[in-house]
């Protein structure tokens, strides 16, 4: 029994009347709904069931296995039907007149000819074949009985028994009885078994050739996800290439357009296959499209890459497994191995791993290096690896400008004879310096007696590109930045490409976003190694590695921007790079602050001591002594040369016109005067020492 609702209204006005009445209002229950007809609640569980994902993905896998056996079929048949007939040489035939190739289309048509011949022999054979199959059995079947009368008779003389005659005949026959019983039991169940063993080998074929529509295939395999490259896919992804002529010519190679490619090898974490392409279409076609070939072959563009190899009208063709190049390389051998050491000479840097997963590894000696690439793209990184490893060939001496000044470089305070850190003006000033230095070393190295042989100077620079835009010019009108020959840095650059290779003095350069007025063309040029993370565009691509490199399929402009930190593509003699190209794609190992830390800890460890020298700001009041006392060091002695260039790098204002009079002048009188040692003038560390100490002494006592 329902209850009914009952609701109380009241006026909201005062009422006027003294004895207000209140209304009672009594609401009915609502009408009871409809009930839903079965036929509808039976359609709408039938379209749920049908449209489940369970349904699908169960019809979807029963469709796929009966068009496998379906797929199968039509493979054996085809695979019947070429084996039968000249068919496939016909194919062959047509692919090389469509690659432009008649001698090969003459060979693939007479080796036609040849099986047509030899078809028509077997089968003029088979009109003769009966009868000379019943004279051969007629003939078997008379010495078979022969023969077993034979030993018949043999076994009879032996036993003297007439009856052994016919035992071996009779043994005979027995087996033959035995042999049909066998098959007269096992042909029933053999008869119906074959349909399945028939049906189950072309499900086997059709499975393994994923012959099925591409709706019944498994996800992962419609999505393109680990599906594996085979010809026929390579093929298919360059017929739908967009190219007419590459398109008609692989349409009239008919199914043997594969015959365009070479073997399909695994290379590394992908695979490699060289494409000789049909005449009419050239390699720059097929480069031009990488992005389109990559998504035919299920691929994303970072994933495929398209060099030109030295054979003609050819394209190589590297596809990388789904994802493998989002995985990391592992540690650098810098990190993992403490007792790594290096030969500037005769070694190889660790730097990473080329596409293959093979070990890249990149020789230093005697090669100037510049490495470009957008902000934030691993470039520091990459160049200080180098760094790194070659600290440990004691005998390497540094002088570093960091015109960043984030402290990317600060681990080097100790092996670095000059480490500059800083992005103003005038760091610049100080590089621009340090870097002249270095072109007075070089001289000096140049107008030494032949055969003289000299440690490698590293003059390494990052965030080149702060210099090259310096606006500020020195007393006499010179502009520090710039690419003209007023320009100091430019020209000290320039002066150790031409010539410091010969003498081991090096020009190291980091730099971003190249153009024409941040990174000159005659400094690029002048550089033997030269790589490139990401970059914006082509014309910048050529800029960072030449026109040959990229030419030759070098594209860093097609390398993602912050998802392909750390990889480079590099042009070099110094790096071992597949025979026909001219470039290599690196992806670096990625050494932290701390395990740099930890480096240059074990490089300071295989040293004397190094006293790096930094920035000065100009115009402070120089103190000759302490700055003497600073240059050497904690060396027992340094040579008076060695400590007039240190001053100068110092303080280039104050120091920089001194002679080794000027500081036999400062130091006469001190007690740490200059002294020979090994018949070189040098300076001591003891004796500057106490000339401080007696000097402050004497500064207190005539306070007091």
């Amino acid at each position: 029994m329902t209850e009914n609702v009952i609701s109380l209204h009241k006026n909201p006005e005062p009422p006027t009347d003294p004895n207000p009445v209140t209304t009672l209002t009594v609401v009915p229950d609502p009408a009871p709904a409809k009930p839903v007809p079965l036929w509808l609640r039976s359609g709408r569980a039938i379209r749920t069931a049908a449209t489940h994902d369970a349904t699908r993905t169960t019809a979807r896998t029963v469709a796929r296995h009966g068009l496998y056996v379906a797929g199968g079929a039509r493979i054996v048949a085809k695979r019947a039907w070429d084996g039968r007939t000249a068919a496939r040489y016909e194919r062959y035939m047509r692919t090389a007149e469509a690659a432009g190739n008649f001698e090969a289309a003459a060979e693939w048509e007479e080796r036609g000819q040849r099986f047509r011949d030899a078809r028509h022999r077997r089968r003029m054979d088979l009109l003769h074949s009966p009868l000379d199959a019943a004279k051969g059995a007629a003939v078997t079947t008379g010495m078979g009985i022969g023969g077993l009368v034979l030993i018949g008779v043999a076994m009879a003389v032996a036993t003297k028994d007439t009856t052994e005659v016919v035992t071996p005949l009779m043994a005979v026959i027995r087996f033959i009885n035995l042999m049909v019983t066998i098959v007269q039991v096992v042909w029933g169940p053999a008869v119906s078994l074959a349909p399945f063993l028939a049906l189950l080998a072309l499900w086997a074929v059709g499975s393994k050739q994923q012959a099925a529509p591409a709706w019944a295939l498994p996800d992962r395999v419609r999505n393109g996800e680990g599906e594996p490259i085979t010809p026929s896919i390579v093929v298919k992804a360059l017929r739908d290439l967009g190219v007419p002529a590459l398109r008609n010519a692989i349409k009239d190679m008919g199914d043997a357009g594969a015959s365009m490619l070479s073997p399909i090898v695994i290379a590394g974490c992908g695979v490699e296959v060289d494409v000789t392409l049909p005449s009419g279409v050239s390699t720059n076609e097929v480069q031009s499209k990488r992005r389109k070939l990559a998504e035919n072959l299920s691929r994303h563009e970072h994933e495929v890459f398209i060099t030109i190899p030295q054979a003609a009208r050819t394209v190589r063709l590297w596809v990388a497994d789904s994802g493998a190049l989002d995985e990391p390389i592992g540690p650098s051998p810098l990190v993992t191995d403490d007792t790594l050491t290096a030969d500037y000479a005769k070694g190889k840097a660790p730097w990473g791993q080329d596409l293959r997963g093979d070990a890249a590894a990149l020789s230093l000696y005697q090669r100037h290096l510049l490495i470009t690439g957008l902000s934030n793209q691993g470039k520091t990184v990459a160049l200080r690896s180098l760094a790194l490893w070659l600290a440990l060939d004691k005998s390497v001496q540094f002088l570093m400008g960091d015109l960043k000044g984030v402290g990317d470089w600060a681990m080097f305070g100790g092996l670095a004879q000059v480490l500059i850190q800083g992005p103003t003006d005038e760091h610049v000033i100080q590089v621009t310096e340090m870097v002249e230095g270095a072109v007075e070393e070089m001289n000096r190295r140049i107008q030494a007696p032949p055969g003289t042989t000299f440690p490698a100077l590293i003059v390494l620079v990052d965030e080149a590109q702060v210099a090259f835009m310096c606006p500020l010019k020195d007393e006499d009108g010179r502009y520090y930045g710039g690419a003209k020959a007023t320009s100091r840095y430019f020209m000290a650059v320039r002066k150790i490409h031409n010539q410091g290779r010969a003498v081991n003095v090096l020009m190291w350069q980091g730099t971003q976003d190249p153009t024409d007025q941040n990174l000159p063309k005659l400094v690029r040029e002048g550089a033997h190694t030269r790589a490139s993370l990401a970059l914006g565009t082509e014309s910048q691509a050529r800029m960072a590695l030449g026109d040959k490199a990229v030419d030759g399929g070098a594209a860093p402009n097609l390398l993602r921007p912050g998802l392909d930190q750390g990889t480079l593509v590099v042009a070099s003699s110094g790096i071992d790079i597949p025979k026909g190209q001219s470039s290599i794609t690196v992806r670096t190992h990625y050494v932290d602050d701390d395990a740099a830390v930890a480096i240059t800890d074990r490089a300071k460890a295989l040293r004397d001591g190094v006293t790096t020298l930094t920035l000065i700001e100009r115009g402070e009041a120089r103190n000759p002594l302490a700055d003497i006392a600073a240059v050497i060091g904690d060396a027992p002695r340094l040579r008076t040369q060695d400590v007039i260039k240190r001053l100068s790098a110092l303080d280039a204002d104050a120091y920089g016109d001194w002679s080794p009079g000027d500081l036999t002048r400062v130091l006469d009188g001190t007690g740490a005067e200059p002294y020979k040692s090994d018949g070189r003038m040098v300076v001591g560390r003891d004796q500057i020492t106490r000339a401080i100490a007696h000097r402050d002494e004497s500064d207190s006592a005539s306070g007091a």
